[in-house]
């Protein structure tokens, strides 16, 4: 099982017992935290697409330690200037462990889809029509014989 989740502004792809780094969350080391906006959800080849998230569907994750990530250099050049600048900076991040997928609501999001697509089989039937617009066509070449 596993899911795709938007952490901190990031979609990550997550399952249970695995261990993640995200931009820095603001809880403290060792509190539980949950991730809502599960975007899709995969239990054994039963796939759920959220519009844009599943409704009821939820990530448990707990955080581990904050620390900074390795240095970034950012070097810029313009040649033949004499211009030449160099930066750097070590990214804030968390890492968490993930202890948990849970699926609640999951079917009903699916149930609904299948009522999206009948109604999108129903439109199609009713458009069909409009689609011929020939007619008009012909009365301008019948104006100018």
């Amino acid at each position: 099982m596993y899911a795709i989740v938007e952490i901190a502004g990031q979609q990550f792809k997550v399952s249970k017992d695995l261990k993640v780094y995200v931009n820095r969350l603001t809880n403290e080391e060792g509190s539980k935290v949950s991730f809502d906006k599960v975007l899709l959800l995969d239990d054994n080849g039963n796939v759920t697409l959220g519009a844009p998230a599943i409704e009821g569907a939820s990530v448990e994750a707990k955080v581990l330690q904050h620390l900074k990530g390795d240095k970034v250099i950012v070097f810029k050049k313009k040649r033949r200037k004499g211009y030449k600048k160099r930066n750097g900076h070590r990214q804030y991040l968390t890492q968490i462990v993930i202890e948990g997928i849970t699926a609640a609501g999951g079917t009903k999001k699916a149930a609904a889809k299948k009522a999206v697509v009948a109604e999108e089989v129903a439109t199609e039937e009713v458009e069909a029509p409009k689609a011929k617009k020939v007619a008009p066509k012909a009365k301008k070449e019948a104006t100018k014989e």
